[in-house]
């Protein structure tokens, strides 16, 4: 008898997921991902890049016209007039 319901209760499962299927229930709304549109990201890297360039070019220049300038101090200076 026990059996008997057990496996009654199996086919009213089964029964209601294939109906569920034939009527098209869905319990899970569909998500719409949006596409990646691969060109306008192309472009935009390629504009970061010419920025880049630009920084990358003022620093070159700036360095071949020999006015930069590097100084040094030294540790135990720093640490003195820290105190």
């Amino acid at each position: 008898m026990n059996q008997t319901k057990l496996l009654t209760f199996i086919l009213v499962l089964q029964l209601f997921s294939f109906f569920g299927r034939w009527v098209d229930w869905s319990y899970v709304t569909p998500t719409y991902a949006q596409i990646p549109d691969s060109g306008a990201q192309r472009l935009e890297m390629i504009d970061q890049q010419k920025a880049t360039n630009a920084k990358l070019d003022k620093i070159i220049s700036m360095l071949e016209s020999g006015k930069l300038q590097v100084s040094l101090k030294k540790f135990d200076e720093d640490k003195d007039a820290a105190k």
